[in-house]
């Protein structure tokens, strides 16, 4: 008679284990390596066992934890319903939250993380790109993003049509004819 392996308590295939896993106000070393494998380990673990891995019962924490992921492969609760996972938003949820932010390192001074919002310049740079589209490559854009947009509400859609006109009148104009197209 062959013999069967013996099978773990758990699927160790399964398993993922990421240094980027640490409580708030805790931060990384600034070594190199340790930085590279902050990133690489998480990104290895949502290609091999996907984006939800941290809900497989093998990896789930035993306290509760409250995350801004939704959706995607491996799923296994009630995906937080309908509840908006991003900030900002028009709705006043997912507001930031300072006090948890990481402590600034010291390195030949202090460092810590950049505002985006102190810079106003957010259209500078995609103008600069779809002004070195071609007609082709501009009508591709305006198509295909008035098919991802078609679903959202119309202040959303026009919000994004706004935002495209600050990068380039023609940009906003395009998306909107498009959209207009599509019904």
């Amino acid at each position: 008679m062959p013999v069967t392996p013996a099978r773990s308590a758990f699927p160790l295939e399964q398993a993922a284990f990421n240094p980027a896993n640490v409580v708030p106000g805790i931060s990384f070393s600034p070594d190199k390596m340790r930085q590279a494998s902050v990133f690489s380990y998480g990104d290895a673990q949502r290609y091999r066992v996907g984006v939800n891995h941290h809900q497989i019962p093998v990896n789930a924490p035993r306290c509760p934890v409250n995350s801004f992921h939704l959706d995607g492969q491996m799923r296994t609760d009630g995906n937080a319903a309908s509840t908006l996972g991003y900030e900002p938003n028009s709705h006043g949820q997912w507001a930031e939250q300072p006090d948890f932010r990481e402590p600034p390192l010291d390195l030949q001074g202090r460092a810590g993380h950049w505002n985006h919002r102190q810079d106003a310049d957010y259209f500078s740079q995609p103008g600069a790109l779809f002004r070195l589209m071609n007609p082709m490559q501009k009508q591709a854009l305006f198509e295909n993003t008035a098919r991802s947009i078609s679903g959202a509400s119309a202040q959303t859609k026009q919000r994004h049509i706004d935002h495209c006109t600050q990068a380039d009148p023609e940009y906003g104009a395009g998306v909107a004819q498009a959209l207009e197209r599509l019904g």
